[in-house]
């Protein structure tokens, strides 16, 4: 069996990039870069492979862009009851 080395480094990225994208959902200008592509290669090495480390990024890039939304939607929630 070949294994892709082009898409193996990308589900190793995968999870990494999830990570910070969870611990850093408060800042927007990291947590969307690193959650959107978290997402897109743990999808593909998913798929591609079929590998584990590829889904853990895939979900771990869903987690931490859902708490940036949950974050930034309660803030702008708080300021407008508030106000």
């Amino acid at each position: 069996m070949e294994i892709n080395k082009k898409n193996s480094a990308m589900a190793v990225a995968s999870l990494p990039l999830g990570i910070i994208s969870i611990v850093l959902s408060v800042f927007w200008y990291i947590t969307i870069p690193t959650g959107v592509l978290a997402i897109v290669f743990g999808a593909k090495t998913a798929r591609g492979l079929g590998s584990k480390l590829g889904k853990s990024g895939l979900i771990t890039g869903i987690v931490g862009l859902s708490l940036f939304v949950l974050i930034y939607v309660s803030m702008i929630l708080k300021m407008l009851i508030d106000v």
